[in-house]
């Protein structure tokens, strides 16, 4: 009987190829093995552009993401037309025979329906905004209200996916994955992505974890979520009788092993493996200090509001994301469920609104405190808007919104934005844009332009075609750029 060990492995071609390439695949084991600095960040495998285009406006970015779809003319697209015009129908001229969603599309009526909440103009901007946010309406002058984004997905999940990927399909890398495969990290005990999701919230849509997945990017690139409660992040923790000594030895055998099986198979997914117990290892003690909010004074409490001595809240989560962005955790992503209101709008608005209005407001303004709104770029925003009609019956103190990606507004704050600022604007129905029209890839681009990265240059090859987080599309918004 011949030896078991002794045989001959049959290649594939693409296995051939992978093992002629130019070295890149050892270069990367190289650069893990002995990490160097570039552009004040530390060595990543499978690295990207190596670093920034051009000088970066901002070195990390907090996206608050608000899943549902926030409804623009409750909180920040004032329109008194359609008040004056509440229960009468909908003009085809508005209208123009534009899709609809299934769950209106058989309505024989679309009977315009005005906000039940009143607005006022703030800040040098004149910005309007609605009485559900009177925090945000104090910070007016930090912010850049984008009154004109659009998108063409009509459901939540390709809406969302669109927003976090550049693609309506599900499979490709996340805008949190693309930064930190073009960046990389500027800390070595924390993840450079790290994901925050709001517990208690739920609304319609599930939210899923392909959504901060890396898709084809290496596995290292992929976020990671924190959970309140013991333990933040899954199988961290040592199990029991295994102390940090015993776990260290036996990353060391595990990295030996994986560096033999390396230098036969040459695949960069083992280096990429290599650095994720390594940096799974320094996580035990970095990830405990980082999530421990106890030292934080009362004034930081009151700050961000009453729920954020809660662990897993939207207000929680806000505090948490300064701490990373102290740390210089490079992107941090909240999800905060919730704002799908196709009925009872008016009463769950208020809930959702008052959920997150003090926190976000508290995040901007606690970062301006400490000297890091100058370098961290904030975004808040859904995957698109609600329709100025009601879905349903309308009477006086109720109604619902259906799905509307014509028109809606988010806002942005910090580094590299032009302060006290309204861009775009829309109809008198706030249901067509009528200036400076601004799409989910242009949106993309000019957070990646932010950072330093030309969103043209930042590709992958993927089975024989190079993809950008930006597919085809998207130009920088420059006109919003300080």
């Amino acid at each position: 009987m011949s030896d078991c060990k002794q045989y001959t492995p049959h290649y594939s071609r693409r296995d051939f190829l992978t093992k002629t390439t130019m070295g890149m695949g050892a270069a990367a084991l190289g650069s893990l093995l002995q990490p160097t600095s570039l552009f004040g960040r530390s060595a990543d495998p499978s690295e990207g552009i190596g670093g920034p285009h051009f000088a970066p406006k901002a070195r990390r970015v907090i996206y608050l993401f608000q899943s549902g779809g926030p409804s623009q003319m409750e909180l920040f697209d004032y329109k008194p037309m359609l008040e004056k015009m509440n229960g009468e129908e909908l003009p085809e001229s508005i209208r123009k025979g534009q899709r609809l969603t299934g769950m209106t599309a058989g309505q024989k009526s679309f009977p315009l329906a005005g906000s039940q909440f009143k607005f006022a103009q703030y800040g040098k901007s004149g910005a309007w905004v609605s009485e559900l946010m009177p925090h945000t309406a104090r910070i007016t002058d930090e912010l850049c209200f984008i009154k004109s984004m659009y998108t063409e997905a009509i459901n939540h999940d390709p809406a969302i996916t669109f927003f976090q990927t550049g693609s309506q399909q599900p499979g490709r890398p996340c805008i949190g994955s693309w930064i930190s495969y073009g960046l990389g990290s500027d800390n070595d005990n924390l993840p450079t992505f790290c994901v925050l999701l709001s517990e208690g919230k739920s609304g319609g849509q599930p939210l899923y974890s392909r959504l901060w997945g890396n898709g084809f990017l290496p596995s290292v690139h992929q976020g990671v979520q924190f959970r309140s409660g013991k333990d933040p992040v899954l199988y961290l923790n040592n199990p029991p009788s295994i102390d940090n000594d015993d776990r260290e030895r036996q990353l060391s055998f595990l990295k030996r092993m994986h560096e033999m099986q390396y230098a036969r198979l040459e695949d960069p997914e083992i280096s990429t493996k290599i650095a994720q117990y390594e940096m799974a290892f320094r996580m035990q003690t970095s990830v405990p200090e980082t999530m421990n909010i106890d030292d934080e004074p009362d004034y930081i409490y009151d700050m961000y509001g009453p729920e954020a001595r809660i662990p897993g809240t939207y207000a929680a989560n806000c505090l948490l994301a300064r701490r990373l962005v102290e740390r210089d955790v490079k992107f941090i992503q909240l999800y905060h469920q919730g704002w799908d209101h196709h009925g009872s709008l008016p009463s769950q608005i208020q809930k959702l609104a008052k959920s997150v209005d003090q926190p976000s407001a508290g995040l901007i303004m606690d970062l301006k405190q400490r000297g890091l709104l100058e370098d961290t770029l904030v975004v808040w925003g859904g995957e698109f808007g609600r329709t100025n009609y009601s879905q349903g019956r309308l009477t006086k103190t109720n109604y619902g919104r259906d799905h509307h990606p014509r028109c809606f507004t988010i806002w942005m704050a910090g580094a590299g934005i032009k302060k006290g600022m309204v861009y775009g604007a829309t109809d008198d129905f706030s249901y067509n844009i009528i200036e400076k029209p601004v799409h989910v890839h242009d949106f993309q681009a000019t957070m990646l332009h932010l950072l330093g990265v030309d969103h043209e240059k930042l590709t992958y090859k993927h089975q024989g075609r190079r993809y950008r987080l930006t597919d085809v599309h998207g130009k920088v918004v420059r006109d919003i750029i300080a």
